[in-house]
Parts: C-alpha cells; sequence; structure tokens
C-alpha cells in the first residue's frame, strides 16, 4: 500500500556509476545520462529535506567482466551520488535490489510502505526492483526523468533506448508503479499527497478510444 506520510517512504537509487557516463563501458542513451544526473542528485536532495529515506545501490560485476569490475573506476559510485547523504549502502550482484541483500528486512523494520525507484537502467535492474517491490507489497514509484535506457540488438529484434524507456514507463504506470517526473515528485512529497495510480484495463480503454477516434 503507498504511504503519504514521508517518514514511511524511501528512496533507492539504483546503480548510479561512472560505467553509465557517456565515458564508461555502458553508457545511457535515453534520455542521456548527462540529462537525468541532475534529477537523480535532486531527487536525493528532495528526499533529505522532506524527511525521506535514502537507500543507495551499487551493482557489483565480474571480475572478468566488461561492467562495474571492482577496483575499477567505472565501479564506483557517480561523484554526484557518492558525496551526498545517504541512510544505507547496498551492493547487489543481480538484477533487483531486494535480491541477495538486506533491503527488505532495512525497509519493513523502519516501517517504510512506498519506495521510490531513481537510477539505471528502466529496463533491467529498475524494472526487476519495481516488480519485486510491487509483489512484497510496496507502493511504489518510478522518476522516469531520474533513469534511463541503452539500445538493444540481438536475436529477437532490435529496439531503440527510447522506444525501451518509453514503453517500460508506460508499462509501470498501468499496474506497476507511478510513473512521474522528478519535480512532480518533489511536489507530492512537500504537499503530503499521492500520485496518480492506474490499471491495466484503464490503460487498454484509453488505447481503445484513441484508435477509435484516429480512425
Amino acid at each position: 500500500m503507498a504511504s503519504t506520510d514521508n517518514a514511511r517512504r524511501a528512496l533507492i537509487v539504483i546503480d548510479v556509476q561512472n560505467d553509465y557516463d557517456h565515458r564508461g563501458n555502458l553508457e545511457i542513451e535515453y534520455p542521456p545520462f548527462a540529462e537525468t544526473l541532475p534529477n537523480v542528485a535532486r531527487a536525493m536532495d528532495e528526499a533529505q529535506a522532506n524527511g525521506v529515506k535514502v537507500i543507495v545501490i551499487r551493482m557489483l560485476g565480474m571480475a572478468t567482466g566488461n561492467v562495474f569490475r571492482p577496483g575499477t573506476h567505472g565501479a564506483e559510485l557517480h561523484p554526484e551520488v557518492a558525496r551526498r547523504h545517504r541512510d544505507h549502502l547496498i551492493e547487489k550482484t543481480l538484477p533487483s535490489a531486494f535480491t541477495g541483500t538486506d533491503l527488505e528486512y532495512w525497509l519493513r523494520s523502519r516501517g517504510i510502505e512506498t519506495v521510490t525507484i531513481a537510477g539505471y537502467m528502466s529496463h533491467n535492474c529498475d524494472m526487476s526492483t519495481v516488480v519485486h517491490a510491487l509483489h512484497m507489497g510496496f507502493g511504489v514509484e518510478f522518476l522516469a526523468d531520474a533513469s534511463g535506457s541503452l539500445a538493444y540488438a540481438n536475436r529477437a529484434g532490435a529496439v531503440t533506448a527510447e522506444e525501451i524507456h518509453r514503453v517500460m514507463s508506460v508499462v509501470f504506470q498501468s499496474r506497476f508503479a507511478a510513473v512521474l517526473s522528478t519535480a512532480e515528485w518533489a511536489g507530492h512529497l512537500r504537499a503530503g499527497t499521492a500520485p496518480e495510480r492506474d490499471t491495466p484495463y484503464a490503460s487498454w480503454q484509453r488505447a481503445v478510444a484513441d484508435r477509435q477516434a484516429a480512425a
């Protein structure tokens, strides 16, 4: 269940590490890292100012892998995140921030009911954490302008970073999370209000109505 009580809310900042920067080995393409990083930083500042707990997540890659190799610059938290206040730091090795970590215990022991997801990537670690959190009974929010995606091409097909990020945002809003901008989220924190949520049925009905209107 979602909460409007800031003391029962937490911001989860996922994998904002140097490998995602434009000089890194896994550069975020859409929205660009340079545009989304300031929103991650703002979300952390707004959380601290409004009594929302901040949990920072850091991905640990394989010692022989291409990204987030332990001991490398790319694996380190970006300085904008590293220098800001946090209440807890978690290191993980799988996409969901809950898997193999103490995140669930940490949240429940502090009475947290709603988690807000920012960081990278929309379609990978964010997606896994959003779905995991929903299944555990947390209210979930996703800051679409404080995250981003990559383009993919594999045997299943090809898709742009914009398409991945947009589709994930629409799917999240349909059931899994309230999707909003960092500025909108900050407004809700100050006002003690809840963002709009949706359902798969209502989202489908709007799509049908849009098609009929365009016919």
